[in-house]
């Protein structure tokens, strides 16, 4: 009777962790390839120079960028067969899941791009981008835009939705990460979330042409939408009428991880827990 009691404990404790886990996952986003640029193809990229360079320069930047808040970059080779390469996470997504993220757009590269000398790839939750030429440091203002043709805001909303992400073109350069997330409240209307960020090897001053550069040349695909992303070679914004970012967080404690932390609740579950639901 006491072993039935206590599995039935711990079958209740496992029905409420997937309550919560399910509440706040459903809001936020999966990872998932949104776009990509791959150079022509190139016979050159067969040799065995390039393909060390490659293989060594995507091993080193999943192996770092996770370590260095989700932005990293590098080179390998010298002058002809040099590679230049940098990644960047989301600035709300956790080390383990950027670093899965890069491994995945790495193998992604090699798997559609295996020819190109430059390519270009936008996941969900992470930027991978590697050349034969330097671009690290240099502003570039291209960017693709991505939205439902369909979804349309109510009009009351548009004006404020562009302001806040308005807001977020002037404000996030001047953060650490040059990442920023900001909530609109439309009343009956419900929320709109925004998002934007910079890759971190531009100045704040290059990081706020980039994002305002953004919102002027889609104004008119993205302004009277309630979702749509755009992906640039240096900044990146999104819109939405949900939570679509994970509130992560980093805090630890004695046998256990805090996953992440949604509406001022921080969840976590100790790793004894997880081995236990794992058996039964």
């Amino acid at each position: 009777m006491e072993a039935f009691k206590f599995i039935s404990m711990l079958f209740l404790f496992a029905t409420l962790l997937l309550i919560i886990f399910g509440s706040c996952f459903c809001c936020a986003d999966i990872n998932m390839d949104s776009d990509k640029q791959c150079s022509k193809s190139d016979s050159s990229t067969a040799e065995n120079n390039f393909q060390t360079n490659l293989k060594n320069l995507l091993d080193s930047l999943t192996q770092n960028g996770p370590l260095l808040n989700g932005f990293y970059t590098t080179s390998a080779g010298d002058r002809s067969d040099q590679i230049f390469g940098l990644v960047q996470c989301r600035g709300d997504i956790s080390p383990d899941n950027c670093g899965s993220c890069i491994k995945n757009s790495s193998d992604f590269a090699l798997s559609y791009c295996p020819e190109s000398r430059e390519v270009v790839l936008w996941f969900t939750w992470c930027f991978l981008r590697y050349s034969t030429e330097n671009f690290i440091g240099v502003l570039g203002l291209t960017s693709v835009a991505l939205s439902n043709d369909t979804n349309y805001d109510d009009p009351s909303v548009v004006s404020n939705g562009l302001s806040l992400m308005s807001g977020l073109a002037s404000s996030a350069p001047n953060q650490r990460l040059m990442f920023q997330t900001a909530v609109l409240n439309a009343g009956q209307r419900g929320k709109r979330y925004g998002m934007a960020q910079c890759t971190r090897d531009i100045s704040a001053s290059d990081c706020a042409q980039c994002l305002n550069s953004q919102l002027e040349t889609f104004r008119t695909t993205i302004g009277s939408k309630k979702d749509w992303e755009i992906y640039g070679f240096n900044c990146f914004m999104w819109y939405h009428d949900h939570q679509f970012y994970f509130n992560y967080s980093v805090s630890t404690s004695a046998g256990g991880r805090c996953l992440f932390s949604e509406g001022g609740r921080t969840v976590c579950i100790s790793i004894t827990v997880l081995m236990l639901l794992m058996i039964l």
